[in-house]
């Protein structure tokens, strides 16, 4: 028992000076969890990477088993003696979601993602999204040529950092959403006080 334990303490030692913090590394995905995933590195048999979601984007998915990835060393979890790897797909990807915090009162085009009982889920760019609540929907007859997967044009309202909310309104209708192909907004009534706006 005490030789095994030796032995597994030496593998170890010989794993992290072999992978040093800023180590690339390439492997592929064995395993999932809530936490993050496991990954069997390349080259390094004795050695267990654990890509975190700690590391990852928020809007971001972990890779399915069975996925070659590549990445670099982050850090050495000596408790369990993993390898913890941040994604090259994760450290390149730019989080947009601030400039959006500069364009507040801006009018910026999206695409229409879902129709929700309380209004819309547009698209704004890349794992950025808002919600035009039925209170800042455009009148009934406007709001029924909105279909899912149409352009519209918002005025940003607000934006939280932290929780990852936008706050949109509808600054007008195109007119290209009623040729569009999807689900229409149909039934829906704008919230007392709702109101059209047109874009500057």
């Amino acid at each position: 028992m005490a030789y095994r334990a030796a032995d597994t303490a030496t593998a170890w030692a010989d794993t992290v000076r072999a992978l040093p913090v800023g180590a690339a590394v390439t492997g592929e995905v064995i395993g999932r969890q809530p936490f993050g995933a496991f990954l069997a590195v390349d080259g390094r048999p004795e050695a267990l990477g654990l890509a975190g979601v700690n590391l990852k984007p928020r809007c971001l998915e972990l890779p399915p088993l069975g996925r070659r990835v590549t990445g670099e060393v982050f850090g050495h979890s000596e408790h369990n003696r993993q390898v913890e790897v941040v994604l090259s797909a994760w450290a390149s990807h730019e989080d947009l979601l601030p400039s959006f915090a500069e364009r507040v009162g801006r009018v910026v085009t999206g695409r229409i993602t879902k129709i929700v009982p309380v209004g819309l889920l547009v698209g704004l760019a890349d794992c950025v999204a808002g919600l035009v609540p039925l209170s800042e929907l455009p009148g009934p007859a406007a709001a029924r040529t909105l279909r899912e997967g149409g352009d519209i044009a918002v005025r940003v309202l607000a934006v939280d950092l932290v929780r990852r909310r936008v706050l949109l309104s509808a600054a007008r209708v195109p007119r290209s959403a009623s040729s569009s192909t999807g689900t229409p907004a149909q039934g829906w009534s704008p919230a007392p006080g709702g109101r059209s706006r047109t874009a500057p």
